[in-house]
């Protein structure tokens, strides 16, 4: 089956550029209202730290039939309604359609110490996500997705579990999908901050050495990301060659390549489609 691609010039000056969202990242008429449940978590995995979780709940949910979950890091940023991703906004308009399964969304935000007033030691952020290793993953399996289970009915297939993450939060995505794929098998990764990793990029080399893992990865990343004409610490450079290297070992995965910059942007324009396509028909096996 042929897919035709609606026409829509190239811009020609990229230091600015911007996409329009669709209609899957507004309010639409008919399709009922979820509701959001909000937590305030402390950690046992990062001793010291709080944080907010919102649960969004769509309104398809039938305790009788279990869910599936999505995890959103810097939860706020991609649940504002307002904001460019509209993380909620979207979960309610697919599940309603149909185009996904019932799926429950966990917006997690990245720890802060409160007993720390300096702005920049009080985040916790880059030592959660820009780590290469379980332990973040541990942390959502171990405490977050307990406490979701508690108050909500979680299926237990693998397939019907997804994380997304952009920055930092989008390899910590990847990160915890390649180290639990037998718990996560959809990951989403929008500019993904590979180059940050401790000790440098190392998937490239891990992906063609490691036997297939049943993945399902949708990666988008931006001409002008961070560093994009430099020649170490190229943000842009390092997501294309995680992408290749899932392409030679023959992963189910989709990089999109936008003209944007370092915001999420693009990503919220996306977020509707690659859910879409992370649970098309089909497994990732």
């Amino acid at each position: 089956m042929t897919a035709y691609v609606p026409f829509v010039p190239l811009p020609l000056d990229q230091e600015d550029v911007r996409y329009e969202h669709g209609p899957d990242s507004s309010r639409r008429p008919g399709v009922p209202h979820g509701f959001t449940v909000e937590l305030h978590w402390e950690s046992t995995a990062y001793p010291g730290t709080t944080r907010k979780v919102w649960v969004h709940v769509p309104a398809a949910y039938n305790p009788a039939e279990p869910a599936g979950i999505l995890v959103f890091q810097d939860g706020w940023w991609y649940l504002d309604p307002e904001g460019e991703v509209r993380g909620g906004i979207v979960l309610d308009n697919l599940v309603h359609r149909g185009d996904i399964p019932v799926t429950i969304g966990v917006f997690v935000d990245p720890g802060v110490f409160e007993d720390i007033e300096d702005p920049v030691r009080r985040k916790n952020r880059n030592a959660e996500y820009d780590a290469f290793g379980g332990r973040y993953g541990a942390f959502l399996l171990e405490e977050i997705i307990p406490e979701v289970r508690r108050r909500f009915v979680i299926s237990d297939d693998p397939e019907r579990w997804a994380i997304v993450g952009g920055g930092s939060g989008g390899s910590c995505a990847f990160t915890v999908a390649w180290h639990y794929p037998d718990r996560f098998r959809r990951v989403a990764g929008f500019l993904s901050s590979f180059t940050q990793l401790p000790g440098g990029n190392n998937y490239p080399a891990l992906i063609h050495m490691t036997p297939r893992k049943p993945l399902r990865i949708f990666l988008q990343t931006g001409h002008r990301d961070l560093r994009w004409n430099q020649p170490d610490h190229n943000w842009l450079a390092e997501n294309l060659r995680v992408a290749a290297a899932l392409a030679e070992a023959d992963y189910d995965f989709r990089l999109v390549l936008g003209d944007g910059g370092h915001n999420p942007n693009h990503a919220g324009v996306l977020l509707p489609d690659a859910l879409r396509w992370l649970w098309r028909p089909g497994d990732a096996d």
